[in-house]
């Protein structure tokens, strides 16, 4: 076998934070200086409670808690069990939990997060992919790669990191690791890179999942349905009245980056606000999401000072998927209730050619994976299972390392 080029090279991963890190952190936190209380009534409830961010009270609470009871150590040795690597893709280290099923027939499946997740979003998920209890499902060999400028990959030095190279270093990544065929899977910024991925390389993109099935711009309302017009309307709602972070990050990710590279506080306030709004939940995200695996997210992007970084994002693609990309690969697309952006599906018709499943929800936010993880596998399972049925028409095969697999 040939050795591959060191700038080919696929290495373990393992990284521990230094005792001095987390007790940085801790020091910080108890030095914190937490503003007034906000100015809502003393009994609001639910929206109303939050509507000038999070309240002091909530976040006073959650940061004695990371203070004092969270266990940065659990999440690395979780990342450790699942396991991690790095290597250079143009000219950039990635970092990407690696995952291979047991199963002969396992397909490979790359899983891409978005902000202000991390692949802190999969980890709970990751297992039961890989290994399904039913063997009339799906097995994945999940690859779980960290965007440009997240977690432990490293932060561009270059403009130009935005989807369109992402996909095309998913590309680099997926083949290096010997899968020349695969499935995708993205929401948030992971969506545009899934659809980049999908219409730009069908050779290698046996088929797609979404929850960020961006339809093109500019389609009329005509022809909707009562709930699809909903959609539009709360949609555009948010883009109207909630998308002020976006246009930060786009705009001046710099300066916001300033507040949260130095600041754990004002990191922490800046994505549970997100987690808040964006999960189905009333009064706090812990509803549904623990305040565990979002601590884990929040001092993953803590640790490795990518609260810069990771906005950059915005600045290089916010808003800039082609309008005229089609994607001819089976698809098969979700929406949920509380999500942030909803698309009709003669909207993401537009757009994907070959829908082989279409689900809306009947509960989840935009971290469902993190929000209600069973029901996530279960549906990105039977959605997936629909596109390899179609794929399996075609008679596509899946090359996997040594072993080449017919998609039936």
């Amino acid at each position: 076998m040939t050795a591959s080029r060191p700038s080919e090279a696929v290495s373990p991963f393992v990284r521990r934070a230094a005792d001095a890190e987390l007790d940085d952190l801790r020091m910080r936190l108890r030095a914190a200086r937490l503003p007034e209380r906000e100015t809502t009534r003393p009994d609001a409830h639910g929206w109303e409670r939050w509507q000038q961010g999070p309240p002091r009270a909530d976040v006073a609470a959650l940061v004695e808690y990371w203070r004092t009871v969270y266990d940065w150590r659990s999440f690395e040795r979780r990342l450790a069990e699942i396991g991690q690597f790095r290597t250079v893709i143009d000219g950039l280290g990635i970092h990407f939990l690696h995952r291979r099923s047991s199963r002969l027939d396992a397909v490979p499946l790359i899983m891409t997060h978005g902000w202000p997740g991390s692949v802190a979003e999969f980890v709970d998920v990751i297992d039961d992919l890989a290994e399904p209890n039913d063997p009339t499902m799906p097995a994945f060999h999940v690859v779980a790669p960290s965007l440009p400028g997240y977690g432990y990959s490293d932060k561009p030095d270059e403009p130009g990191w935005g989807t369109e190279r992402i996909a095309a270093a998913w590309v680099q990544l997926m083949t290096r690791l010997g899968y020349g065929r695969f499935l995708a899977h993205g929401s948030d910024w992971g969506g545009p890179v899934t659809i980049v991925l999908a219409g730009r390389f069908p050779s290698h993109v046996i088929g797609m999942h979404t929850s960020t099935p961006q339809s093109p711009p500019g389609l009329s309302t005509d022809g909707l349905d009562a709930t699809e017009r909903r959609w539009v309307a709360e949609t555009r709602a948010f883009d109207a009245n909630r998308l002020a972070y976006a246009k930060v990050m786009a705009t001046s990710p710099q300066t916001i980056g300033y507040a949260l590279v130095d600041s754990p506080v004002g990191l922490l306030a800046w994505i549970l606000e997100k987690f808040h709004e964006w999960t189905d939940t009333v009064d706090t995200p812990f509803e549904s999401i623990s305040r565990d695996r979002l601590l884990d997210n929040v001092t993953l992007y803590w640790l490795t000072g990518t609260g810069a970084s990771a906005a950059r994002i915005y600045f290089e693609s916010h808003q800039s998927l082609d309008p005229d990309l089609r994607v001819d690969v089976p698809a098969a697309l979700t929406t949920y209730p509380h999500d942030i952006e909803k698309h009709p599906r003669p909207w993401a018709a537009q757009r994907f050619r070959n829908i082989v499943r279409w689900r809306a929800a009947e509960r989840g936010g935009h971290f469902p994976s993190l929000e209600m993880p069973e029901a996530f596998v279960a549906d990105l399972r039977e959605g997936l299972a629909a596109v390899l049925a179609e794929a399996g028409d075609q008679d596509a095969a899946v090359a996997d390392g040594e072993r080449t697999f017919r998609i039936r």
